[in-house]
């Protein structure tokens, strides 16, 4: 799914998207729900927030016997791709204005020298493409 027309979604809805990500592909309704337990949600609770994810195009439902079974057709990464840029636009604007937030909270030296790994391996990646 492009990132195009896709939407934040409540903490709820993601809960399941995770326990989806982490159970995969024709996922049963039991075993959602076993995943969800720590939530405390009612099983009419738990079919809504499928429902709403279905209908918004992230999950996919497939009739078994009396059973549904549950795929993710979205990609946790590219959901947090989509959510990271979402965020940063709406509180920091540009990168730049967000590792300045970052370094006025103090980074570690530990961290300095990740982010920088991280852009020379994304500066790298680049030339590749």
């Amino acid at each position: 799914m492009k990132h195009n027309g896709m939407k934040r979604l409540p903490d709820t809805e993601l809960e399941v998207m995770k326990a989806l990500w982490d159970s995969g592909p024709e996922t049963p309704r039991a075993e959602l729900e076993r995943r969800l337990a720590s939530f405390g949600w009612a099983a009419n609770t738990i079919n809504t927030y499928l429902t709403r994810l279905a209908d918004k195009g992230f999950v996919s439902v497939l009739r078994s016997g009396k059973s549904n079974l549950y795929t993710p057709l979205v990609s946790r990464e590219d959901y947090q791709s989509f959510d990271s840029r979402a965020v940063l636009s709406r509180l920091y604007g540009t990168p730049r204005n967000f590792l300045a937030a970052l370094a006025r909270e103090g980074l570690e030296h530990r961290d300095l020298e990740e982010l920088h790994a991280l852009l020379d391996q994304l500066e790298e990646d680049r030339g590749h493409d």
